[in-house]
């Protein structure tokens, strides 16, 4: 959950705002000067709302207006808008029926495949990450109404100015365009200011995309990739930390006998690991019985076997089949045991020189493993236990420094960074095309069919009639996401 201290910094921050706002206002000796400062320089205060007006933008809106491509806005941009008016309604009843089935079924599995998820700071969003959340929302807010205005500009409707606005911690922006010049022009050319604010975001999707496909070769100078998967932080006291485990650093280069070149190579072997049988490893025969610890084996919990003591940290049951007996357990060191061994599954993996081996196999609990994690030239870390442990205690990077004093988190932000502007960009397109009350949906669904339809049906009062049923289907479609999607975040 979110910290108190993030609570009540955010309280706080508000209450001294309004107080200071109150009390500037009740004083008789400062009021006029303090309204008419917010009122030359375009503030207006509320309990828990600021919001900035200024035109001094309105000559860079129209310099854009001049510079962009027509056909962006003419074409491309009006025919997208369309689509994903249409397209937003079935990704919203297509999450709907999801967060259904997920609601029905006994354990929420699946809600990865989402495409559309209900976000809360603290409870599925982390909150060292809020800093790229909002910044992320303020970048598409900004793109999104940059678009409005400038197609306005090329439609010549006035823009009256550009303004931002926070609401408790939310940033947003808009444009304040002069809606007498608005309802004079056609429904085509209102349908194409209505559609450029999603098509704006969707360019900023693709332009962050871009960048990070491109990433790689932009940083090239600087970093370099594919030597395998570079440790930028471990949880402290996870099973990854100690004296031999993970430290920052460290490049990960293999986990048992599957490489890694990158974080989604780490990603594929861990799962490859968990959803595979634990592998053994080829044990010399002498060496085993020199190193056999007697022991009595008893079964777990959950029929498994177990050979030593409940304390011992070093040591591993493991068990074997020789050529007089099919299963016999010993209790081994561990590292002394599997170092500098090859994997197996049976004994006739091990027979690949004139030294008897056999293939011991850790005896393990039911979906714990045990993994070797190379990372040279540190001695290898063994790991014990799930492998989802193993794989979330760990935060990793593709990108390596060349210099000393490069900073590896560098490219990690930029990624993160990237990767906030695509879903949060994309959200907004989604959720501003979906024809519901208040968003641009509405106005853009008002002016689709004034352009369609007004040949068909003549009377413009059925097709505002016929524009109303939509937007309330796609309003209850919208509320009814938010309020399933915030349930199964937090209730569930």
């Amino acid at each position: 959950m979110i910290p108190i201290a993030v609570v009540v910094c955010v309280m706080g921050g508000w209450c001294t705002v309004y107080l200071t706002d109150t009390l500037l206002r009740s004083s008789s000796s400062v009021k006029n000067r303090y309204e008419s400062w917010l009122s030359s320089n375009g503030f207006t205060l509320s309990p828990f709302h600021i919001k900035w007006h200024t035109s001094i933008f309105n000559r860079l809106f129209a310099r854009c207006a001049h510079l962009n491509p027509r056909f962006l806005y003419i074409c491309a941009g009006m025919v997208f808008g369309v689509l994903a008016m249409f397209g937003s309604v079935v990704l919203l009843s297509k999450t709907l029926l999801q967060t259904l089935r997920q609601m029905m079924a006994e354990t929420p599995e699946g809600s990865h495949e989402q495409v559309l998820q209900v976000v809360v700071p603290g409870v599925n969003l982390p909150v060292s990450q809020l800093a790229y959340f909002f910044i992320a929302i303020l970048v598409s807010g900004v793109i999104h109404e940059f678009g409005h205005g400038v197609a306005a500009l090329r439609e010549q409707v006035r823009l009256n100015g550009f303004g931002m606005f926070m609401f408790v911690v939310y940033p947003g922006a808009f444009v304040d365009l002069f809606t007498t010049h608005l309802n004079l022009i056609s429904p085509v050319q209102q349908l194409r200011i209505f559609c450029a604010g999603v098509w704006h975001n969707f360019m900023l999707c693709v332009v962050a995309l871009s960048f990070l496909f491109l990433l790689p070769i932009l940083l090239f100078p600087l970093y370099y990739t594919g030597a395998g998967a570079l440790v930028t932080e471990v949880v402290e006291g996870s099973p990854s930390s100690g004296p031999r485990g993970l430290f920052l650093g460290d490049l990960v280069t293999q986990l048992e006998d599957c490489t890694v070149r990158g974080v989604q190579d780490w990603h594929d072997c861990v799962q490859h690991l968990s959803h595979n049988p634990q592998k053994g490893y080829c044990v010399h025969t002498a060496k085993l019985q020199l190193s056999w610890m007697a022991g009595r084996a008893f079964k777990r919990l959950d029929g498994t076997m177990e050979c030593c003591g409940n304390n011992s940290m070093t040591d591993l049951c493991f068990s074997y089949s020789n050529n007089v007996e099919s299963k016999l357990f010993a209790c081994l060191p561990v590292r002394k045991t599997i170092e500098a061994s090859r994997t197996c599954r049976t004994n006739t993996d091990c027979q690949t020189d004139f030294i008897p081996s056999l293939c011991l196999i850790p005896s393990l609990e039911n979906q714990t493993r045990l993994i070797r994690v190379k990372h040279p030239p540190q001695t290898d870390m063994l790991f014990v236990g799930y492998p989802s442990h193993l794989q979330y205690s760990v935060s990793l990077t593709n990108f390596v420094p060349r210099l000393g004093f490069l900073h590896p988190d560098l490219p990690v932000m930029m990624e993160t960074f990237c990767k906030y502007l695509v879903s949060l960009s994309g959200a907004l397109a989604v959720v501003n095309a979906v024809p519901c009350f208040a968003l641009d949906g509405q106005w853009m669904l008002t002016a689709f069919l004034e352009a369609t339809l007004s040949s068909v049906i003549p009377e413009r009062n059925n097709r505002e009639l016929i524009g109303f049923f939509f937007l309330l289907g796609g309003s209850a479609l919208l509320a009814a996401n938010v309020a399933l999607g915030l349930w199964m975040v937090t209730a569930r």
